[in-house]
């Protein structure tokens, strides 16, 4: 059995391919100081960007450079350095051009450069090239992360390299010129994908059709020619080609303004969203003290709650040890014999409570009367006058008792005995000789009464 044939070698495309991926990979999977300056997370695009533009335009190799801001920063970027092919008057010519992914690609369009050679120079006043080389044409204008990439760009720049080279010729004219030029010009002497020296392209000899590159006049060899505009290209393309290419444009110039006014409507929507969430985070404040009032005021209720409980029992028990000793019917028992006082204190309460009550109800009966004109003023201020003393005398009277039966009281529930005094009296407070003033304060006129009598009270 004969041998399989060998394998076909590998053809110069393909090596070249494999060749920019294992760059690529390299350089972007560095770590460290010597890393390039690019996102983690869009490096794989930016790889992807790379290898699309390498398949599209073989002519643009990637190499790591130095740029240099403006401001004197330096720093070690990704590059494509080549020629981009454009079509002029039916002949094919390649710009040199340099592609700088910015720190910022893809998020940001990257930066491009008409690269001449010494025997080029740029056309003055031209629409898409500034006289140091920086090409802005509207696709970078209008760049739009991620879909805008560099294939695109490149051909954005044949585009607009054809209808408006930036590059004219002052070479001399050749002696010998090739009778039979062919129209196309290819890359050589390329030696790797990075190399110390520039891929330049090959220049038309002057033999070749009129080229945007080479001066109209005879003689004068390395003379500059005057920059005439070149020939209008309308007539050379395609009307639909034409129109499409507008209507992209003005397409991607509509997207970015709506994506503008989109931006600026986001923004303030969420300006409104961070005023509103600080209005929400004082409210919520606010809530949390009125929920921590509410806690406390809940704990002084329960505390006012066991409290009544526990009067609760002890009225409970005094009314079932009381129950047995009526000895009669309701119907036949004395309201004035249904509390009887278990001491001489709490007797001297009952009294001083019944008799404050009693002059209570005679100044209110006083009052109405006076308002009703049925008794002279005289009479009334004489009256209220000697109310109001016997009135003060009870009550202060009424809070020393109380004091001491608080006292009694305490003891006894701390010996757990029963209570000392009247049961019926347990929820009444005691007040002290200030606490007495006070309540005198409040008496109908008994204020001009006060300060006559306080001393024979101390007495």
């Amino acid at each position: 059995m004969a041998p399989p044939p060998p394998p076909p070698p590998p053809s110069p495309s393909s090596s070249l391919h494999q060749h920019t991926q294992q760059f690529l990979s390299s350089v972007l999977s560095q770590r460290g100081p010597s890393s390039l300056p690019y996102s983690e997370d869009v490096k794989w695009l930016i790889r992807q960007h790379l290898l699309s533009l390498s398949e599209s335009y073989p002519s643009l190799q990637h190499k790591t450079a130095t740029f240099t801001h403006n401001d004197g920063r330096s720093v070690n970027l990704l590059q494509s350095d080549g020629t981009v092919p454009m079509v002029f008057q039916n002949v094919t010519y390649n710009i040199p051009v340099v592609i700088w992914l910015m720190e910022t690609y893809p998020r940001h369009p990257p930066l491009v450069f008409v690269n001449p050679t010494r025997d080029m120079v740029i056309k003055r006043n031209h629409n898409f090239v500034n006289p140091s080389g920086l090409v802005s044409i509207p696709y970078l204008q209008n760049w739009i992360y991620p879909s805008s990439n560099l294939v695109e760009l490149a051909r954005s720049l044949s585009s607009y390299f054809g209808s408006d080279p930036p590059l004219y010729s002052q070479r001399r004219q050749n002696p010998n010129p090739n009778p039979n030029p062919s129209p196309s010009f290819n890359v050589s002497g390329s030696q790797g994908l990075v190399s110390s020296g520039s891929i330049r392209p090959a220049i038309p000899p002057r033999s070749y059709p009129p080229s945007p590159y080479v001066s109209s006049g005879g003689g004068g060899g390395g003379r500059i020619p005057s920059p005439s505009p070149p020939q209008r290209m309308g007539s050379f393309e395609d009307p639909a080609e034409v129109y499409k290419r507008n209507a992209i444009n003005k397409l991607v110039e509509n997207v970015h303004s709506d994506v503008v006014q989109l931006r600026k409507t986001r923004e303030g929507e969420m300006e409104g969203m961070f005023s509103a969430q600080s209005v929400l985070r004082q409210r919520g404040e606010e809530v949390s003290n009125g929920l921590r009032e509410m806690q406390d005021e809940k704990e002084g209720l329960e505390q006012q709650l066991q409290m009544v409980l526990m009067n609760t029992d002890v009225l409970e028990g005094w009314l079932r040890e009381n129950e047995g000793k009526l000895g009669r019917g309701l119907s036949d028992l004395d309201v004035d014999d249904a509390i009887v006082p278990l001491d001489s204190l709490s007797k001297q309460m009952l009294e001083c409570t019944a008799s404050d009550l009693a002059i209570e109800d005679v100044v209110y009966a006083l009052d109405k009367s006076v308002q009703e004109g049925c008794i002279p003023f005289d009479l009334y201020l004489k009256n209220i006058r000697f109310l109001s003393r016997e009135q003060f005398f009870h009550r202060a009277t009424a809070g020393k008792v109380r004091a001491i039966q608080m006292q009694s009281q305490v003891t006894s529930m701390a010996s757990r005995a029963p209570p000392y005094g009247l049961r019926h009296n347990f929820w009444l407070r005691p007040i002290g000789f200030e606490e007495a003033i006070v309540m005198f304060k409040d008496f109908k006129i008994r204020n001009i009464l006060f300060f006559m009598d306080l001393q024979d009270f101390k007495t």
